[in-house]
């Protein structure tokens, strides 16, 4: 009977979903053997002189020498990845360590207690204010990765109110990602894409901004019904173990309000978080900038609340600590891909969906090409990096199967979008996961059945775009 339970312990201990890195080093070894099963072949790429972005050049195909990645060039490829994160490693760091400074001066406690009192019995309202709010960010200024530095805020609101980290860490990342996707006036994917399409910029706006809505509408139901079921049974959450950790914390806090310190704290986040949206928009600020910005928002504060140098500097180095694995899963993820590029395989996959494309019956060519990006995404997460690198296939394909060039740059920005909230080779979601603590494997169980819904809303609005010949 002994070794019968003994047995069965051993079972659900293999069984069990192993650490991230352990599905990661998985994966980046899927994709090594991939390009030992996929022949390898590049385009012809050339510079757009108006741009001076590297594009392909349709139709350049060809097969070139095989170049598997050997068994023992896998170690180099996480160290590869590493270092091509970099700078998205050092944002976690930096962020992490800046908002460790501000949450120790007390301010996002006597901000959360106060935004409770003034919501009263409207406190769900919470949920689509904020997707709505990061959803602007989203589809004018392409913010991403960005958006990553007010996750503690989101998560420390949420929890007031009674939801978890995985209520909070979704009305940002998903908020941001409402926008990305429906990309009214997005540079980084629809700007490029139209661009490369020969298409005036940002035009089809008002098919976007509906596709914004709805993806908005359905985002809000999904969060506030989990949202809800977590609050009326807090067992129900995906993150139960780690709330339990935090409620400690929380009841360590005892009662803050507002104080002058306060007030001047919160003013130097405002204020920085307007030269963000400044540097952005006028200056192309992008991570160092960022980053950059960030680690002064964090000594202003410090100073604000009057901390020495030393407890500045102790916070710092105690909120990097704190995002030290989230930092080094998005090194490892990008390992993934890295794979891939070595084995000379992307191309290949590239253009064997192309060629699958042509083959569909006519009425399902346009949603062919919708899938194809799908699974392009895996393999080039950049939403920008993805349109170099396909949009100059698409405009012939869909010339070809009478598919119009609007509707193109629609199945690539919609097919890019929305597995960037569950693919591990997404560096930005890793950066967000590191930032909420969520591990990977609770966000998928939770994100999954939304990125189905929006999915399928994707591929009714494709279908009517080319029936109408958008």
């Amino acid at each position: 009977m002994e070794k019968s339970n003994a047995r069965k312990k051993g079972w659900k201990s293999f069984l069990k979903i192993p650490h991230v890195f352990v599905l990661l080093f998985l994966i980046v070894l899927a994709a090594s053997v991939l390009t030992y099963v996929i022949p390898a072949g590049e385009f012809d790429r050339f510079e757009d002189p108006e741009t001076g972005r590297t594009l392909v050049e349709a139709g350049s195909y060809e097969a070139v020498e095989q170049d598997p990645v050997g068994i023992f060039e896998i170690p180099g490829l996480f160290i590869t990845g590493l270092n091509e994160a970099a700078d998205i490693i050092l944002f976690i760091f930096v962020v992490g360590g800046a908002f460790q400074i501000i949450t120790a001066t007390g301010v996002f406690d006597a901000v959360v207690r106060k935004a409770t009192a003034l919501l009263g019995n409207k406190e769900i309202l919470v949920i689509p204010l904020f997707l709505i709010l990061f959803s602007i960010g989203g589809f004018t200024i392409g913010m991403t990765v960005e958006g990553m530095a007010l996750v503690p805020l989101a998560i420390a609101l949420a929890r007031s109110l009674g939801y978890d980290a995985i209520t909070g860490l979704s009305m940002v990342l998903v908020g941001v990602y409402s926008g990305f996707i429906s990309g009214l006036l997005n540079p980084f994917n629809v700007g490029v894409a139209q661009g490369i399409a020969e298409l005036p910029i940002y035009s089809g706006l008002w098919l976007r901004a509906i596709i914004l809505v709805v993806l908005l509408l359905a985002a809000s139901v999904y969060i506030i019904r989990y949202a809800q079921r977590v609050k009326k049974d807090p067992s129900k959450s995906y993150v139960v173990e780690m709330e339990q950790n935090s409620k400690i914390d929380e009841n360590l806090l005892g009662s803050s309000k507002f104080q002058t310190r306060h007030y001047f704290v919160l003013l130097s986040v405002v204020l920085g978080l307007g030269v963000l949206v400044w540097g952005v928009m006028n200056r192309a600020w992008y991570i160092n900038d960022i980053a950059a910005l960030f680690l002064a928002m964090g000594v202003v504060a410090g100073l604000c609340a009057k901390m020495n140098p030393s407890r500045i500097a102790e916070e710092f180095i105690e909120g990097a600590k704190a995002f030290t694995l989230g930092a080094l899963i998005v090194g490892v993820a990008r390992a993934i891909p890295v794979a891939l590029e070595e084995g000379l395989i992307i191309d290949s996959v590239i253009n064997g969906l192309a060629n699958m494309i042509v083959m569909l019956p006519a009425a399902l060519q346009v949603l062919g090409v919708y899938g194809a990006q799908t699974v392009i995404n895996f393999f080039i997460n950049s939403g920008s990096g993805q349109a170099a690198a396909t949009m100059p296939i698409i405009v012939p394909l869909g010339d070809l199967i009478g598919m119009t060039r609007q509707t193109g740059v629609l199945t690539f920005q919609l097919g890019d979008g929305f597995t960037n909230l569950i693919f591990p080779t997404g560096t930005t979601l890793m950066a967000y996961l590191a930032a909420s603590g969520v591990p990977y494997v609770k966000w998928v169980k939770f994100i999954w059945p939304l990125i189905l819904i929006w999915f399928i809303i994707g591929a009714v609005f494709i279908v009517i775009a080319d029936y109408i010949q958008y």
